[in-house]
């Protein structure tokens, strides 16, 4: 029996390898007071950053490759697949945004994704690497994926140790943290802006697989669809109070949407979510894989 194929997770995979890889070379060879949150020098930091980067946002990627795996894969997947999602699942336990430091603890999601890339192997051998054919909203991905690029400009540049050159985007320029502290605008190495555009390319790139009609396939799809939702609403409050509030062009900013709350940008992410699952299950009712 023929099982869609993996091109897309293949590619998001190695997406994440190319910043994980990023992040250990620049947390390698900076001084930590120039980065976020972290106290550790030399190799040893990069990879402590690293693991944390694994930890999040790569083990909420995880999970979503652990459904598509599971669609090339017979039932008995669940029996790593259930165990890499729980493993996942454990991010909020040993991940805090104010210490980016890993410890011990940061293992168990580590585990997870470790497993989840395994499934990924594992559907790519039984249904090869392949692309999905040309989907409705092809079109929609590759402005989205221009726009997305254009707006991580400066956060691209951060992930690779230096500040974007010239005027068009804050850099260096020095800024008040809501600690009393003076940073720079943009301070050097990763940032959870660009962690929301990658979610977003992420969420774009695997619901244009395709998936066979049941229960897996709507699941899949609402949960990318959060993903996609929870991605834009983080690119777009970091890019609003790096390059707006702190160029001094508005005084209001966005409030974090990190961490689930009872909040109102909280209900903006909820609420693209929900659009956005819709407009992937819509996608996907119309040209899902059916199996022979």
């Amino acid at each position: 029996m023929a099982r869609p194929s993996q091109g897309e997770a293949l590619t998001t995979w190695a997406l994440w390898a190319a910043i994980a890889l990023c992040v250990v070379v620049t947390y390698s060879r900076l001084d930590p007071a120039l980065t976020y949150h972290v106290s550790r020098n030399g190799f040893a930091g990069g990879l402590s950053r690293a693991v944390t980067v694994v930890n999040f946002p790569i083990g909420l990627v995880a999970i979503a490759l652990v459904l598509v795996a599971a669609s090339a894969l017979t039932g008995r997947a669940w029996w790593i697949g259930g165990p890499a999602i729980a493993l996942c699942a454990t991010i909020p336990l040993f991940n805090e945004q104010g210490n980016l430091d890993a410890h011990w603890g940061n293992a168990i999601p580590a585990f997870g994704v470790a497993l989840a890339l395994g499934l990924t192997v594992a559907a790519t051998l039984r249904a090869g690497a392949a692309f999905g054919p040309r989907r409705r909203f092809d079109v929609a991905r590759l402005v989205a994926g221009a726009v997305l690029l254009l707006v991580s400009l400066p956060w691209l540049a951060a992930e690779l140790g230096f500040h974007f050159p010239g005027d068009l985007f804050m850099g260096e320029e020095l800024a008040r943290e809501p600690d009393g502290t003076s940073i720079a605008a943009v301070h050097l190495g990763h940032h959870h802006g660009q962690d929301g555009a990658m979610l977003v390319v992420t969420a774009l790139l695997l619901s244009r697989m395709e998936f066979r009609r049941g229960a897996l396939r709507s699941v899949t799809l609402a949960y990318l669809g959060g993903l996609l939702a929870y991605g834009a609403v983080n690119c777009v409050q970091d890019a609003w109070n790096e390059q707006l509030v702190k160029r001094g062009w508005l005084d209001a900013g966005i409030p974090s949407a990190l961490l689930p709350s009872l909040s109102w940008i909280w209900l903006v992410v909820l609420g693209l979510g929900v659009l956005a699952a819709a407009a992937l299950l819509r996608e996907g009712s119309t040209a899902s894989y059916s199996a022979p």
